[in-house]
């Protein structure tokens, strides 16, 4: 049995019903579909994606690409994507490895090795040729999911060597410039976490850009450069999927889910929320409950 064929029983044998499914690593997701989804918005992680069976296609802006068994996807830092899934079924289901990237694992071996970084052009959102060492790397992780025994001690050294293959790879400079401190890439993804760790509160981009080290008219232009949204757009958009999120998951109402992330007026939720997922907030969770897999983000 080849590499990918393994994978895709592994994912299948631990993947729990439809949606993206946790494990016990808490950077490794699992991901199945029965069917293809609706083009929904979702803030995807820093994260390598491997699917072993089906295909996607994600799209920041009007930049669109299309990954497969055969391709794997890779988010250097994270964005505002709209994805779905495009071939799957209940016989072939869509099966993926989500694993996210730890800035501590990229920075270590870049110490060791020391010198500059090299700039680049690479996309922070690209499409790469499977890799057979990174399919047998991702095999031998989600294989630990059998021997839970052995995750404690085996997992973080299979991740470090995720990480290495993929600071060596022909992404490798885009990445090593998201771990540098003080590259625009490693400012602008330090302002995004401080607008994720704070997205339901007022935020002062002042404040943001002073937290990533940079100017606000620097933060302003590198950000929107990257994630082709503004920060305040940015933070919309993490409101509006949380408020999705308590709606869909939790049974919150409208004006409670709205009034959680920040809204103060009902009506404002109601027409942003339209204008992102294409219904407003009753009509879609209605549809969403109707057909769960339709709208799944990753």
């Amino acid at each position: 049995m080849d590499r990918i064929a393994e994978l895709s029983t592994l994912i299948d044998r631990h993947v729990v019903g439809t949606g993206i499914c946790s494990t016990a690593m808490p950077r490794v997701s699992l991901i199945r579909a029965d069917a293809p989804s609706t083009p929904t918005p979702a803030v995807y992680e820093a994260s390598i994606c491997i699917i072993a069976q089906g295909s996607k296609r994600v799209s920041i802006g009007e930049h669109s690409v299309v990954y497969d068994a055969a391709h794997y996807l890779l988010v250097s830092v994270d964005l505002p994507l709209v994805g779905h899934v495009l071939d799957a079924s209940p016989e072939r289901p869509y099966l993926c490895c989500k694993i996210d990237l730890d800035a501590a694992m990229l920075a270590d071996p870049m110490a060791s090795e020391g010198g500059g970084v090299v700039r680049t052009d690479l996309p922070v959102l690209g499409v790469y040729p499977g890799d057979p060492d990174l399919i047998d790397a991702a095999c031998r992780l989600v294989g630990l999911l059998d021997r839970p025994d052995t995750i404690r001690a085996l997992a973080p050294l299979i991740e470090r060597e995720i990480h290495y293959r993929l600071l060596t790879g022909p992404h490798g400079p885009m990445l090593r410039h998201v771990a540098t401190a003080g590259s625009h890439l490693n400012q602008v993804s330090r302002a995004i976490a401080a607008i994720r760790r704070r997205f339901d509160a007022p935020i002062r981009i002042d404040d943001v850009a002073a937290e990533a080290g940079m100017s606000s008219s620097s933060l302003h232009a590198h950000f929107k450069a990257i994630t082709r949204m503004t920060p305040l757009e940015y933070q919309k958009q993490l409101r509006l999927q949380e408020a999705r999120r308590l709606m869909l998951a939790e049974g919150a109402t409208a004006s409670t889910a709205g009034f959680a992330v920040g809204y103060e007026s009902p009506s404002q939720f109601s027409r942003e929320y339209r204008r992102l997922f294409g219904a407003p907030p009753r009509a879609d969770i209605e549809r969403l409950h109707a057909a769960p897999a339709a709208a799944m983000p990753l």
